[in-house]
């Protein structure tokens, strides 16, 4: 069973018996290219999309940086952040898409964590993409935030926000909410980091 997570809306992610997270999934699916059009689509090569997953975290002792393969900046499990990106899905054609990996024994050190993805090349139109977010935690039912919202021009989508309640719980909101570039979702959640132009 699936829970289809609405746009503003919080659910909680459940605790094990030892009052921690198992490892949380967070998968990234999308199609692999855009749909052939018009007359001449019969002559030309479908154009490949390139999305990546990431995300901006803040630690508990006030780190703050991202998990995403632009900048080589992958993260890992057993040490800060407590997040690793499995890797880079160029063109969207492996299965399992995306998938960000997030230590939930260690989720009291973890104050927030903005999930998002980006066209890096590619389709500059969402609804080609079709991409899907899938979150998965030990006796939690699957989470599925779907980006249904298709009229954004801009190429970076915040998709959702995980949250440490004061080590009581561990949500999930949905936000679906497209931005031009990194700082300006910077800005819109207050991370308040300098960014420069990064290369694969």
């Amino acid at each position: 069973m699936s829970i289809e997570l609405r746009k503003g809306h919080k659910i909680n992610l459940e605790k094990g018996p030892s009052s921690g997270l198992g490892e949380v999934l967070i998968n990234l699916n999308w199609n692999q290219t855009t749909p052939k059009k018009g007359f001449f689509s019969a002559f030309s090569s479908p154009q490949s999309i390139d999305l990546d997953l990431g995300c901006l975290y803040e630690l508990a002792d006030g780190q703050k940086f991202c998990v995403q393969a632009l900048g080589n900046a992958f993260g890992k499990l057993d040490g800060p952040p407590y997040i690793a990106l499995d890797g880079d899905d160029r063109t969207g054609s492996s299965q399992g898409g995306e998938n960000l990996r997030i230590n939930g024994r260690m989720v009291a050190k973890v104050k927030r964590i903005l999930v998002y993805t980006f066209i890096y090349e590619g389709v500059a139109k969402w609804k080609d993409a079709d991409a899907v977010v899938r979150i998965n935690c030990p006796g939690s039912q699957e989470i599925v935030v779907r980006m249904e919202e298709y009229s954004s021009s801009d190429k970076m989508c915040a998709i959702a926000m995980l949250e440490n309640n004061n080590n009581e719980t561990f949500s999930v909101e949905k936000i679906v909410r497209f931005f031009p570039d990194h700082a300006q979702m910077d800005k819109a959640y207050g991370w308040g980091m300098n960014w420069v132009e990064g290369k694969k």
